[in-house]
């Protein structure tokens, strides 16, 4: 336990920090509109979703948290994730950015009641799909590199038996369903940008994985789609 903390440095502790509990919050401090129902909702879910993800993550993979913490220093790290991995870190905090100035400026019109509930239950499917990815594949770095160190294995189980991989599916359901939550058209735009940088870092991770990691092909041969189930 004491060599796992060392591993985690003050600087990744800030920054989780930060995206844990600032990022969920700011439609909520941009807008001031402390009575936004669904923006304390959509804070409440994505602060939840992480603590129970990482705790239960935790419990099953100890080494784990350590690896995603320190993801950002691992010198095998592919050069063209360094990039990637931060934008689409960051840039999804650009959604509840957006949403908090439309809500400010009240640029879009509201969703109805329906569409959002719609919206809230792909969330939190998306959630717990991302989460279920978590937990079942104790590879699950936060950056894109053969984990030679680590025992680096294909994780075929759980949710890895629907698509290769789960976890960008369940951050791809949330990520286009939450403009709609929080009642924001223009949250759409980071939404789809994101949406791309996603399809090009799954394309890339999963091109590296066939090349590097051994018995990758045979499983992607069993488990056709990447990250849309009879799309893609």
């Amino acid at each position: 336990m004491s060599d796992q903390k060392k591993k985690i440095s003050p600087a990744a502790i800030v920054l989780m920090l930060f995206a844990i509990l600032g990022i969920p919050f700011l439609p909520l401090l941009i807008s001031w509109q402390w009575d936004w129902w669904e923006a304390w909702v959509y804070a409440i879910v994505f602060i939840l979703g992480f603590a129970v993800s990482r705790l239960l993550a935790a419990r099953r993979h100890p080494d784990l948290l350590s690896e995603r913490a320190h993801y950002m220093h691992q010198t095998d790290a592919k050069a063209w994730d360094k990039k990637l991995s931060p934008m689409v870190g960051l840039g999804s905090g650009f959604i509840p950015l957006v949403a908090g100035l439309d809500a400010l400026f009240s640029w879009s019109a509201s969703f109805s009641l329906h569409v959002k509930i719609l919206a809230l239950v792909i969330i939190l499917v998306g959630f717990a799909l991302g989460s279920y990815a978590l937990i079942e594949n104790r590879f699950f770095s936060g950056m894109v590199r053969i984990q030679v160190e680590r025992g680096h294995r294909v994780v075929s189980g759980g949710p890895y038996r629907w698509v290769r991989h789960p976890g960008y599916a369940g951050s791809l359901l949330a990520y286009l369903a939450s403009p709609i939550w929080l009642d924001s058209w223009w949250a759409l735009l980071p939404a789809i940008i994101i949406t791309i940088l996603l399809f090009i870092r799954t394309y890339l991770e999963d091109k590296t994985l066939q090349d590097e990691l051994d018995g990758y092909r045979e499983y992607a041969s069993k488990v056709r789609f990447r990250l849309i189930p009879g799309i893609w």
